[in-house]
């Protein structure tokens, strides 16, 4: 990213212990313009979600960041409860301030249009860290509008790697197939950031204990928050950080081995809803991270959240 001109970005997110820290790290990173945070039901319900981006915001001290509410549900079909990893909280319990100020408003596609519409073609990217039904509905509602972004990054989806929700599907596309099959198909500029790489950047306890270490407030809310996936999640002795990749990506793309792919979206019914498999040879494709430094990754983010 330019060293001197912040770059504007909006973050589309459904919070989310991952998505929390990965937020927190991005309003630690001056490199980053953060016009708004847009929602999406996905790890819990819509209200949740924005109620947590709000609360993240309040303690990062940027209540002057607007949220806005956004779908409420996928596209086509029933959403997933994954209450039992993020808490009924969808924070794993760790205490957060109440958000500054109400929601700026509940049409999460609208907003984006009219951000992407009041600045210039090209200059301002979508970091997404959920399920892609915002998107999916921008580019129905408003599709020259869309055509306006600089570049989405989203982290979803698995190449090589099992599902992390089906035996193939990793939970932000199963969560709204459909709406995975209307992104990754429109020919926009997505880079996707899948379970391949996400797998790799992983948290070990004497990581927290650096986090912990580092007394800033980003720094202590993450260690709290990776301890309570430890908590709620069982096995190993480490856990990824998949929502922080995006962040990371948008800032040191040098850290990433990517390719582009064409790529299908599993829409069915079954297990695979939500897979990836290769697409059509004519089909747009797609930037898909394969490999990172996840050493320098992990060292990056801790520079990040040890800032403020």
């Amino acid at each position: 990213m330019n060293d001197t001109a912040p770059r504007p970005v909006v973050i589309d997110t459904d919070p989310g212990i991952d998505d929390a820290i990965a937020i927190l790290a991005a309003l630690a990173a001056p490199a980053f313009d953060i016009r708004g945070v847009t929602t999406v039901a996905g790890n819990i319900g819509i209200e949740t979600t924005t109620r947590n981006a709000g609360r993240i915001l309040a303690l990062a001290g940027r209540g002057d960041i607007p949220v806005i509410a956004g779908a409420a549900e996928p596209l086509a079909r029933k959403g997933f409860d994954t209450a039992e990893i993020h808490g009924r909280d969808g924070l794993g319990g760790v205490p957060f301030p109440e958000p500054h100020a109400p929601p700026a408003g509940a049409d999460a596609a609208g907003w984006i249009a009219a951000t992407l519409d009041a600045a210039a073609p090209g200059t301002l990217d979508i970091l997404a860290l959920g399920p892609l039904t915002n998107l999916a509905l921008l580019l129905r509602d408003r599709p020259d509008t869309a055509q306006r972004v600089g570049r989405i990054i989203a982290m979803g989806g698995a190449i090589d790697e099992p599902g992390n929700i089906g035996p193939r599907s990793e939970f932000n596309l199963a969560a709204d197939p459909e709406a995975a099959a209307a992104v990754l198909g429109s020919g926009l500029p997505v880079t996707l950031i899948p379970l391949d790489v996400t797998r790799r950047v992983r948290a070990a306890r004497a990581y927290v204990a650096s986090l912990r270490a580092a007394s800033t407030t980003a720094a202590t809310a993450s260690a709290d928050l990776i301890e309570a996936y430890f908590t709620t999640t069982t096995g190993g002795t480490s856990r990824p950080l998949h929502d922080p990749c995006v962040m990371l990506f948008a800032l040191r793309p040098d850290l990433f081995d990517c390719e582009d792919l064409t790529l299908s979206v599993d829409t069915g019914e079954g297990p695979d809803a939500g897979a990836l498999a290769p697409g059509k040879a004519d089909a747009p494709s797609v930037t898909v991270a394969l490999r990172v430094d996840a050493d320098q990754a992990l060292a990056l983010l801790a520079d990040m959240l040890g800032k403020r």
